[in-house]
């Protein structure tokens, strides 16, 4: 048996958690278990997971056929470099990703977490424009409220105001920011979000290599979905002024937004595309950048004619293995129907608590579902409550949400959707 309490101790006073303070004046929760979209805790209780661990485990935990893959390869090939040598699971993972993907991205580069993987299309897009012999184009373009990593060319690219990384804006390389998409998914607008970037784009074209977007949802941003007429007007932008659009799918990819990719709702495809998160369905840590055959083959075609990036785990075999079994048990479900139910089920579960004071405004789309409050403060003691009701949420400033596991059986995505709606109720009424 664990000694729990000296173990949370320990951790409390020497383990550096993320976004949080050493020593930690409030103690982390020790989980033992995970299955399915349950969470055991250390003092036994079970609770309903709302966060699928920042939105990746897609199939909830333990599923079978990821666990099996990963079984098999683990005694055959856990790893192995990738520099000069090649697998199957890297190759057969790349032949998916290449077919689901929006059409034209046909190169795969195979990274180890998503904040890498948007390094590696950032010197993507630098190194295309050097190669064809433009090196002014070495500024990027991104819009207020984005987040792209916690890294320092992603860092660079997100919101350096109002983001999480605004301490560090003055040692960031500056690049240029646009006004955020107008906030509404089905909003008429008279495009002046789009006319103000364009105006960027018109100004700055000669020095910009690329603009950097979260597809329809800005995430750790603010949880903002914007209309997919932005989107399409920005492909048709960017190819206008002659500069890369590189979408930014970590968080949106692989069905979240009702869609595959977030891309879709616009009928676009980027000139390169960043994946993680859900890749191995939060099993492993895994990304991926797709990119187009024009800009990898510019970049092979000029000095020195290499890529010149390489992470010691790339192309893992053993995450490869989680992401093949992922994907397959992904497209082979009903993950479409899925999806919207869980959508259903969060707009008539929870819009009634858009009429309370206190509260700002109440949003859903796909299994996304967020509740922004007027104040800041109140995470903390929201997600106490909600763990006393049973559930696992992870607060955001103002911002309460939850992206369950597609498959979360509905009784527990009822008792999710209840115990959030109580603990917000509780905290707002104290």
């Amino acid at each position: 048996m664990s000694n729990w309490p000296s173990l949370i101790e320990f951790d409390q006073r020497h383990v550096w958690h993320p976004y949080a303070k050493t020593p930690n004046p409030i103690a982390a929760i020790g989980v033992k278990k995970t299955q399915g979209s349950i969470i055991t805790l250390a003092d036994d209780r079970e609770v309903v997971d709302g966060m699928s661990s920042w939105w990746a485990a897609v199939h909830g935990y333990n599923h079978p056929k990821i666990s099996q893959a990963m079984h098999a390869q683990i005694d055959t090939m856990p790893h192995i470099m990738f520099g000069g040598l090649t697998h199957e699971p890297a190759i057969e993972l790349a032949k998916r990703l290449i077919k689901i993907t929006p059409a034209g991205l046909d190169k795969v580069f195979l990274a180890d977490s998503g904040s890498i993987s948007m390094e590696v299309a950032i010197k993507v897009a630098l190194q295309y424009w050097i190669s064809l012999e433009l090196p002014q184009k070495n500024r990027l373009l991104s819009v207020r409220n984005g987040y792209h990593g916690d890294t320092f060319a992603t860092m660079a690219v997100s919101d350096p105001e109002n983001g999480m990384h605004s301490l560090f804006k003055d040692i960031l390389t500056q690049h240029f920011f646009a006004p955020a998409p107008e906030a509404g998914f089905d909003k008429e607008s008279d495009n002046h979000d789009i006319q103000a970037l364009e105006s960027l784009l018109q100004a700055h074209h000669t020095e910009i290599a690329a603009v950097t977007i979260e597809p329809i949802v800005q995430g750790a941003g603010g949880m903002r979905f914007y209309r997919p007429a932005y989107l399409k007007k920005l492909r048709q932008l960017c190819t206008q002024y002659d500069v890369l659009l590189i979408a930014d799918e970590i968080a949106t990819g692989f069905g979240r937004t009702g869609k595959l990719f977030a891309c879709e709702w616009a009928d676009i495809s980027p000139d390169i595309l960043c994946v993680g998160k859900a890749l191995t369905g939060g099993t492993m840590t895994m990304a991926a950048m797709l990119c187009t055959s024009q800009i990898s083959d510019t970049i092979s075609a000029g000095t020195p004619g290499l890529l010149m990036h390489g992470p010691t785990f790339m192309g893992n075999p053993l995450a490869c293995s989680a992401s093949i079994a992922s994907i397959d048990l992904l497209l082979d479900s009903p993950w479409q129907s899925r999806v919207l139910d869980i959508e259903t089920h969060l707009k008539n579960s929870l819009n009634f608590l858009s009429t309370l004071p206190g509260v700002e405004e109440v949003r859903v789309l796909g299994a996304i579902g967020v509740v922004q409050l007027e104040r800041t403060d109140l995470g903390p003691e929201i997600q106490d409550a909600a763990l006393n009701n049973g559930v696992w949420v992870r607060p955001f400033g103002k911002l309460i949400y939850i992206m369950p596991a597609f498959n979360i059986p509905h009784n527990q995505l009822q008792q999710l959707t209840d115990g959030m709606s109580k603990a917000i109720q509780t905290a707002l009424n104290k």
